[in-house]
């Protein structure tokens, strides 16, 4: 009886942590990116054209993650236990079957659970929520059992604390870069390479060639197929694929330039993203994915960048996916005298989660980004290690998380 008894305790521990742990690093590696989950959803709300409902994406997108990591938070202290699994059972009950249409009809590649920072199927995702479903089914029965890290006494102020350190650490990598960056954009990132595989490793395709005879359609491939024989005719060509290989980190990669014809009007020109990733001189790009949603209050930041890079003959590029009407109106109106180039929206997003931000490069290598607010004056701009703020913040964050708990802990055995 005893060992039964130690048994089931062992298994109702063992499913809180890989539960409360799962559920806390899927809301954290969110939060660290809260604009990317935004977009993700946004992506859902296109699939299923409810595209009127984007204003709301991003709050939607902020309480998701913070209920997520607080839930998972409260599980592993094992604060208001019954509360904690109950409330998790339902988040499951919803996103199992929600995640089970994802892997059958595939509406994006990648559902988002993890964000950028780990990139599973939607399959597996489906999988990895029906092991955590009967790991909180398996708790709901037994969470009487689920031995708590904090008395009554001092729950309220721990949960209170986990909720409101949840939403401020998403609102700080909203509004400034993300502390951590999983994107193939990140400092020290070759963009080329990326966007290179091996083709011995890449998708394998077949063509095939559909011909007519006597009334009757047949398919031949690239090898077999009547070229040489009149009594076939011709009726299309097809392109399938045979086997699934490996994809580029970056796939859709493209800048062209925009000028101004003899009349003064936009045009898109060239493309010239081999001369910008392969210019040995340090670049600067200030990416905006559109300029009508632009903040402008630090432009003058920008201008400065761009004085700098003028007189000491680096290129400085806008890149923007806005119309050219809308570049037109908008350098009447601020006068930059920039290189403006189009891109990829979604490229653009991907690239730096600010509008605007900026970000340095040389022979393709991502050397330093900034959002609007953190851009350097000119004597700083080449000064500051970027890898040296990333790592202080990290142990700011976490010691801004543990410390607080670690207090509660104490005052909590005073009590």
């Amino acid at each position: 009886m005893k060992r039964s008894v130690t048994f089931e305790k062992m298994v109702v521990e063992l499913s809180r942590v890989i539960v409360g742990a799962t559920f806390m690093f899927s809301g954290f590696v969110k939060a660290v990116d809260p604009l990317g989950f935004t977009y993700k959803i946004q992506d859902y709300l296109i699939e299923l054209n409810l595209t009127e409902l984007f204003s709301l994406a991003f709050p939607a997108a902020v309480i998701m993650v913070v209920a997520e990591f607080a839930l998972g938070v409260l599980l592993l202290l094992g604060i208001y236990r019954k509360a904690t699994t109950h409330l998790i059972g339902l988040f499951l009950l919803f996103f199992t079957p929600f995640t089970l249409w994802v892997a059958l009809t595939n509406p994006v590649k990648d559902c988002g659970c993890f964000g950028d920072a780990l990139i599973i199927s939607n399959w597996q995702t489906f999988y990895k929520n029906l092991i955590l479903l009967a790991g909180i089914v398996f708790l709901i029965i037994n969470w009487k059992k689920i031995t708590p890290l904090y008395s009554s006494k001092v729950a309220p102020a721990t949960a209170l604390f986990v909720v409101l350190f949840g939403v401020l650490f998403s609102l700080h990598n909203t509004y400034r870069l993300p502390i951590l960056d999983f994107r193939p954009y990140k400092i020290g990132a070759n963009i080329p390479s990326q966007m290179y595989v091996d083709p011995e490793k890449a998708d394998i395709y077949e063509t095939i060639f559909i011909y007519s005879k006597d009334g009757t359609e047949k398919e031949f491939s690239e090898e077999n197929y009547p070229w040489d024989d009149s009594t076939w005719t011709f009726i299309d060509m097809e392109t399938r694929l045979v086997k699934e290989g490996e994809k580029p980190a970056i796939e859709d990669f493209a800048i062209e330039s925009l000028y101004q014809d003899e009349t003064g009007v936009w045009k898109i020109g060239g493309d010239i993203t081999d001369l910008v990733l392969s210019d040995t001189t340090p670049a600067f790009l200030m990416v905006s994915y559109s300029l009508e949603m632009m903040n402008t209050d630090h432009l003058d930041k920008f201008k400065e960048i761009m004085k700098f890079a003028d007189e000491n003959g680096y290129p400085f590029y806008i890149l923007t996916a806005s119309s050219s009407e809308v570049v037109e109106d908008w350098e009447a109106q601020y006068i930059t005298g920039a290189q403006f180039c189009h891109a990829d929206e979604r490229t653009l997003k991907t690239m730096v989660r600010a509008n605007p931000g900026l970000i340095l490069i040389k022979e393709g290598t991502v050397v330093n980004k900034w959002d609007d607010s953190k851009v350097p004056s000119s004597e700083e701009v080449f000064s500051k290690d970027p890898k040296s703020g990333k790592g202080i913040g990290l142990l700011v964050t976490a010691l801004l998380f543990f410390v607080p708990l670690l207090f509660l802990k104490l005052a909590d055995k005073k009590k």
